[in-house]
């Protein structure tokens, strides 16, 4: 796959997930370290850079170090919400002060009951309400991103599934409803001046998210079935797809869609068109945001396949939610993309929400 020359700083918690980045400039044109190398110290072996820069391209594997802005870069795990993750699969026995976790017997709420329109029953215990009531994983309660897992592979049958982490392994994290995951994708994706590829008209809610971080929309035309791939193809043929190697060029490296449903439009893009707007993305190394909160709203079968059942080389990050199936109000929603990328929203997660909360999940 082409790759950028972008070295990034490789925070602890994706050091065996993402390739190891070679040398060049972040896309805000500040000097970049390689990864495992001192900030302050900075300098490094530039011969070792560039065999890594060609054992990537040798090896087609997605320099994801490519996409992220220096922000996403610099972010570390919180030492808190990483003792909460520890603390999950520590016996319930266990007594730890570190991660400042209240004593679960105080809490004031003893159970809970839901009854399900067609009269089913869902009872909480009091050990299941201390557990709901209480600090959770930043990513989301284990229980619920197995299900996920299970639902995508269902569903969608990733190619990505049994990658290793570095080719874009299949990964999943639970989000504050799909728009919470949206803001965070684009937060860590795009810096003031980049550009980003979108279906016009679109979702206000993506346009709200992305005017205040600088970046320049450029508009694909559709029609009653979605994004028109020759309007996509014109609008990048203004680059040469071997740009997406030059850290200088200004080239798209974002391309964000609503396939199914498409707001305000109601449009839905068909197989072939997916297959054609997959085949572009592969050309010129275009990262695929893809919005699908209607996806289990059609109503026409069979369903066009997702891109993320395309994703053949881990350039696909999907938005799922619940908000139009079963509640607007829990505000749950998940992310579904490369193992690389999603860790880095989870580093933004730790820091801001600190996770969706438990007694929704």
């Amino acid at each position: 796959m082409l790759q950028k020359q972008v070295v990034r700083q490789q925070p602890a918690a994706c050091s065996a997930a993402v390739a190891e980045p070679v040398e060049g400039k972040r896309r805000d044109g500040a000097p970049e370290q390689r990864s495992g190398q001192d900030p302050v110290k900075g300098s490094g072996n530039g011969a070792r850079a560039a065999t890594v820069k060609n054992k990537l391209l040798a090896s087609g594997i997605m320099n994801y170090f490519r996409y992220i802005n220096a922000i996403s870069a610099a972010r570390k795990a919180s030492p808190i919400r990483e003792l909460t993750d520890l603390l999950e699969r520590s016996p319930p026995t266990m007594i730890s002060l570190a991660g400042g976790m209240p004593n679960a017997n105080l809490f004031p709420f003893e159970t809970a009951s839901f009854i399900i329109k067609d009269g089913q029953k869902i009872n909480f215990s009091q050990e299941t309400m201390k557990r709901a009531l209480q600090y959770s994983s930043s990513a989301g309660i284990p229980e619920l991103i197995s299900w996920m897992k299970d639902l995508q592979k269902c569903v969608h049958n990733p190619p990505t599934i049994d990658y290793s982490p570095e080719r874009g392994q299949m990964e999943l994290c639970v989000t504050n409803g799909s728009q919470e995951g949206l803001s965070k994708v684009f937060e860590m994706l795009l810096a003031p001046g980049d550009f980003i590829l979108l279906d016009t008209p679109t979702y206000s809610g993506t346009l709200a998210t992305l005017r205040p971080l600088g970046c320049k929309i450029l508009s694909i035309a559709s029609d009653q079935h979605g994004l028109i791939p020759e309007s996509l193809s014109d609008i990048l043929s203004k680059w040469a797809p071997e740009e997406a190697k030059n850290p200088e060029s200004d080239i798209p490296r974002i391309l964000y869609t609503i396939p199914n449903g498409g707001n305000p439009t109601g449009a839905s893009m068909t197989a072939d068109r997916k297959r054609e707007v997959y085949q572009i993305a592969r050309n010129y190394d275009l990262l695929i945001i893809e919005d699908d909160p209607y996806y289990f709203l059609q109503f026409e079968k069979p369903w066009a396949p997702s891109f993320l059942s395309l994703d053949m080389d881990g350039r696909v990050v999907r938005t799922d939610s619940f908000s139009k199936i079963l509640s607007s109000g829990l505000r749950v929603g998940f992310l579904t993309g490369p193992k690389p990328l999603i860790d880095r929203v989870v580093l933004h997660i730790q820091v801001s929400t600190m996770h969706t909360s438990t007694f929704t999940q």
